[in-house]
């Protein structure tokens, strides 16, 4: 019994060894961002993965440019579409996030209706559909700030589990902890996703308008902002009539939005 317990607890001392040092790997990749702008992020390596995969090619295009090369209206704007607390807050919004868990439960509970009537709908046919009927999905919505969009892209993968969320939070109070605000929406601009192979600022100002990012005005800015919850999907449109409603709601919002 005895040599049960020593091994088990050997176990879980290894166990919060690898925590802890996986945190402090964390925490020194962060502070590196101090003078070392990052090469790539875990979420680009995954998509070029993917391209290669799918297509053979290796699709990337990103220019680092400084923070000061990038259009004040193109940060105005991406506040005003994805963290408009952003200066303010510590990391994390908690009522953005409650309120995006109470609209994903009731959309799930929607879905789950909506496949509860296709299937009694099927057990009652006597013939098997042509084609099967297409199944809901419920539409998740996200609370996350700037600097956790950040710190998911920079470390983590896309899966959506307790423990994922967890880390999530934690290099996000490290991130800003550490790096500051105007440093964040730099790293964010210079890293997110704007199209298939498209990432920051300077690769998209170019990709859609043909300028570098300290040329965007604030309509173009705000029409890239407006891409970054779907940029894919807004990649095939990026005239739409949404995209561009949605752009002059941003820009009425530019205006009152602070910078770091």
């Amino acid at each position: 019994m005895k040599t049960a317990w020593g091994q088990l607890a050997r176990l879980l001392a290894l166990l919060v060894l690898s925590a802890v040092a996986l945190q402090l790997y964390f925490l020194l990749r962060v502070a590196l961002m101090l003078l070392i702008d990052p090469q790539s992020t875990s979420f680009q390596r995954s998509e070029a993965w993917r391209l290669l995969r799918e297509t053979h090619q290796l699709s990337w295009s990103q220019d680092w440019v400084a923070d000061d090369e990038i259009s004040p209206n193109l940060k105005r704007a991406v506040i005003a579409s994805e963290d408009a607390g952003f200066v303010d807050h510590a990391g994390v919004e908690w009522d953005a996030l409650e309120k995006a868990w109470d609209r994903n439960q009731k959309a799930e509970v929607r879905a789950e209706k909506v496949n509860e009537r296709i299937e009694q709908r099927e057990a009652t046919r006597k013939t098997a559909p042509a084609k099967p009927l297409t199944r809901a999905v419920p539409k998740v919505v996200g609370g996350s700030t700037i600097s956790q969009q950040l710190a998911k892209n920079l470390f983590l993968s896309g899966e959506r589990t307790a423990l994922r969320k967890a880390q999530e939070f934690v290099i996000t109070f490290m991130l800003e902890g550490l790096l500051g605000k105007r440093r964040i929406l730099a790293i964010y601009l210079n890293s997110v996703e704007w199209g298939e192979g498209v990432f920051g600022a300077e690769a998209a100002a170019r990709h859609y308008f043909h300028v570098g990012a300290s040329k965007l005005s604030a309509p173009a800015a705000a029409r890239l902002a407006v891409m970054l919850p779907a940029p894919k999907r807004f990649e095939k449109q990026p005239g739409s009539a949404y995209v561009i409603g949605r752009s002059g709601t941003i820009v009425a919002r530019m205006g009152a939005v602070e910078l770091p």
